[in-house]
């Protein structure tokens, strides 16, 4: 990855600095030019002599994507498997930041830190190096869609991330007060909703967001047949709005009743599959290797396809001027497979549709079942399997694609492969 740090960093320091005669006055803006200059002044030693070292070995900084636990959680997994992959070199010495002062979890943050190399030190560094010539060489090389396992290793490579004995023992007590018998299976379920980061970043408008929701009350009669199926099914979720309805006690509202950070991660980490839309907290399970019931995924290009033990059904595209869904080709093919916000939905008069309480349910009942080994499959379902992923063209998105499609969904709306 190229880092043209010079002039961006330097006209947007400047930018920041001439906003300071407006908020605090000249003399607020002395004393952080000042401050500033005494910084760069510490560390430039450290920068002359990490480029000195570079024959003998790289050393590289950059950030951690702190503030939001998607990329805080899958961005460094991912990255750590490449590296153990060799894709980073063999003479590589990385060092890390955090990126941000708002933490997204603080156990996913404890985690990071005791399995990294993690310095507060690295980020003045890392800011005067990208400010000199040359310095691309040495900042850590997050690739564009870092949280894609696009090279298929996580099946492959070891989890990085671990549990203390102390932690486990934590985790252990906290299933039994929550109803959890030693043993028993669970499932966590998960609708991505406005709250969370309206509460955390309220300043910002997140609306563009929006064609990514789902209401969690579709998500229920699949807990209802899990749990029928012996399952526990926990509801996850940050900062929600609105309680689960349902009166069944193997189903648990841990999202409005006792969340926390520290069983944030290891509900995600023990479960024995999640069920989610794409959100941030779908990486837990990812990077602690769990599979994911991935439902109301959107945009479809941008499907999850590198997890060998993952299904995944798509929300669909209704046109509203001919009163149709579009089929996957017409997505796929004109653009639409790829966007990314509300408003462009909108002007192209598309309405997302969610996925109904009876498609997320047969979801989760293939997954359950193709864990346990009775999944039944036909050749007509493994030709609509190959019809649907032969619509996809070869991209940066994705590489090798191992994961599947829902079965019943592709059944009930094989109309859309035409």
């Amino acid at each position: 990855m190229k880092v043209k740090a010079s002039n961006s960093e330097t006209s947007r320091f400047v930018r920041r600095q001439a906003s300071q005669i407006y908020k605090g006055g000249l003399p607020v803006l002395l004393r952080k030019t000042r401050a500033l200059l005494v910084m760069m002044a510490l560390v430039l030693p450290v920068v002359l002599l990490v480029r000195a070292l570079r024959p003998l070995v790289l050393i590289r900084f950059g950030p951690l994507a702190t503030s939001r636990i998607g990329h805080f959680a899958a961005n460094t997994e991912v990255y750590l498997c490449e590296r153990e992959a060799g894709m980073h070199g063999r003479q590589t010495f990385d060092i890390f930041y955090h990126g941000s002062a708002l933490c997204c979890n603080q156990q996913l943050k404890k985690m990071w830190d005791r399995t990294l190399r993690i310095s507060r030190f690295a980020w003045p560094v890392d800011r005067l190096n990208r400010l000199l010539p040359g310095g691309e060489n040495h900042v850590i090389p997050w690739r564009p869609n870092q949280d894609r396992d696009i090279h298929g290793l996580l099946a492959r490579m070891r989890v990085h991330l671990s549990f203390t004995v102390e932690e486990e023992r934590r985790g252990l007590a906290a299933l039994r007060e929550l109803g959890i018998p030693d043993s028993t299976p669970f499932v966590c379920f998960h609708a991505r909703h406005p709250a969370y980061l309206s509460s955390v970043l309220p300043n910002k408008n997140w609306h563009y967001h929006d064609y990514r929701d789902s209401s969690i009350h579709n998500y229920v009669p699949a807990a209802e047949e899990l749990a029928r199926r012996g399952y526990f099914a926990i509801r996850m979720g940050a900062n929600v709005r609105e309680a689960l309805t349902t009166t069944n006690p193997m189903i648990i509202d841990y999202a409005t009743k006792c969340r926390n950070d520290f069983l944030d991660i290891f509900l995600g980490a023990k479960c024995r599959f999640f069920i989610g839309s794409p959100c941030g907290i779908n990486a837990i399970p990812m990077v602690f290797r769990r599979p994911i019931a991935w439902v109301n995924y959107v945009p479809l290009e941008d499907a999850p396809t590198w997890g060998p033990n993952d299904l995944f059904i798509p929300k669909k595209l209704w046109l509203r001027e001919e009163r149709r869904f579009l089929t996957f080709g017409e997505v796929l093919d004109s653009g639409i497979g790829r966007f990314s916000k509300s408003e462009q939905y909108e002007r192209s008069g598309i309405e997302v549709v969610e996925n109904t309480p009876e498609e997320i349910t047969a979801l989760a009942v293939e997954m359950d079942e193709r864990l346990k080994g009775t999944w039944q499959t036909t050749e007509e379902d493994e030709q609509l399997q190959r019809g649907f992923w032969s619509l996809f063209k070869p991209s940066e998105l994705h590489g090798t694609i191992v994961s599947r499609i829902g079965a019943e969904f592709l059944r009930q709306n094989r109309e859309l492969l035409d």
